[in-house]
C-alpha cells in the first residue's frame, strides 16, 4: 500500500528479509516473498505459505486497512473499513497464538481517529477513545491486537494524515493547487495532525528493532496545523494562490458521513515519541511541503 511503497525498500536496505501479504498483485524478488490474498477473509488463513511465513517470522508489521476518505460512506463501505482492520487483526492474533514460538514483536497500525474529532481539545497518548464511528473502529482494532501472546512486544501506532506525493491527501490536492484553484476545505479552522511518510517509515524501522519501544505512540509530526495553514503552506511551496475555499457541503455530497474526516479534525501530539528521543526530518509543515511539492512540481514540468 501507500506506506509500504517506501517502507519495503527501506527495510530491505537495512538488512531485513520480508514476506509481504497484500490484496494487490505483486512481483516476487530475491529480497522478499509476496503472497497475494485477502487477510480479512477467514479462508485466507488456511494458506500454507502464509502460515509458514508466520512460523518463520521474528516480527509482524500490520498496516492493513481499507482507505477511509476515498469513497462515500455507504453501509457496505463502512463494513469494509471495519472488517479490513478488525477481522484481519483478529485472524492474525488467532494464528500467532497457535504458534509454539510466537513472534518477538507485533507493530500494529491504528489512527488518530481513535480520539474522535474536536476543534478545541488537544490529544496525546493518555486520552481515551472518542465515541464516533472511526473511534469505535480504532478501539476495536487495538483491542484485537492486544490479545497477542504475552511474550510478543506490541507497538501500536496511531497514525495521522500521511503526506507524500504518490498517495494520501496530497495526491488529490496537488493538481488543484498547481492550477491555482486550491484553498482550505470547509471552515479552514479544523486541525490537521500530519506526518511525512519518510518520518513514519523511520518510526516503524526504529520500533521494530528497539525493544524499549512498547505500547502506544501517536505517529504525528510535533506541529499540527489548521486546514488553512496547511493549504497556505502547499500554495506557497508551489508558488500558487490559495484563494478558493471549498464548501464543506460539496464534500458531504461526495463522501457522506466520511466527509467528517476532512471537515472535523483533531489536534494530536506525541508525548511518547519525545520520551524515546525520536528526531523528525520534517517537523514543520512548510519544510515537508517544500520537499514534496518541489519533487512533484519538477516532475510536472518535465
Amino acid at each position: 500500500g501507500f506506506i509500504g511503497q517506501e517502507l519495503v525498500p527501506k527495510l530491505i536496505s537495512e538488512g531485513h528479509e520480508l514476506t509481504i501479504v497484500s490484496r494487490r498483485k505483486g512481483i516476487d524478488s530475491r529480497e522478499n516473498i509476496y503472497i497475494q490474498l485477502d487477510p480479512s477473509s477467514p479462508s485466507s488463513w488456511e494458506n500454507k505459505d502464509l502460515l509458514l511465513s508466520l512460523r518463520n517470522s521474528e516480527g509482524i508489521i500490520n498496516l492493513v486497512g481499507e482507505p477511509i476518505a476515498e469513497k462515500r460512506w455507504s453501509n457496505r463501505h463502512c463494513d469494509e473499513i471495519k472488517n479490513s482492520r478488525i477481522n484481519t487483526t483478529r485472524y492474525l492474533i488467532t494464528a500467532i497464538n497457535q504458534l509454539k514460538l510466537p513472534p518477538e514483536f507485533l507493530l500494529n497500525a491504528s489512527a488518530i481517529g481513535f480520539y474522535g474529532t474536536s476543534q478545541d481539545n488537544q490529544f496525546d497518548e493518555s486520552n481515551q477513545a472518542g465515541d464516533d464511528f472511526l473511534a469505535e473502529v480504532c478501539y476495536e482494532w487495538e483491542k484485537a491486537a492486544s490479545q497477542k501472546p504475552k511474550s510478543t512486544r506490541l507497538v501500536t501506532l496511531r497514525i495521522g494524515i500521511v503526506l507524500e506525493k504518490e498517495g494520501g491527501a496530497l495526491r488529490k490536492m496537488l493538481p488543484i493547487f498547481r492550477a491555482g484553484l486550491g484553498g482550505p476545505i470547509g471552515t479552514g479552522m479544523q486541525w490537521m495532525s500530519w506526518i511525512h511518510r519518510t518520518d513514519l517509515c523511520e518510526i516503524i524501522a526504529q520500533a521494530i528493532v528497539k525493544k524499549a519501544w512498547s505500547g502506544t505512540f501517536n505517529a504525528v509530526a510535533p506541529n499540527p496545523v489548521s486546514m488553512r495553514e496547511f493549504s497556505q503552506a502547499l500554495g506557497q511551496a508551489l508558488n500558487r494562490p490559495t484563494l478558493f475555499q471549498v464548501p464543506g457541503t460539496i464534500l458531504k455530497v461526495l463522501l457522506g458521513d466520511g466527509a467528517k474526516v476532512v471537515l472535523e479534525g483533531q489536534k494530536v501530539i506525541s508525548n511518547r515519541l519525545k520520551t524515546v528521543g525520536f528526531k523528525f526530518l520534517y517537523p514543520e509543515i512548510s519544510v515537508a511541503m517544500k520537499k514534496l511539492s518541489r519533487k512533484s512540481f519538477n516532475e510536472f514540468l518535465s
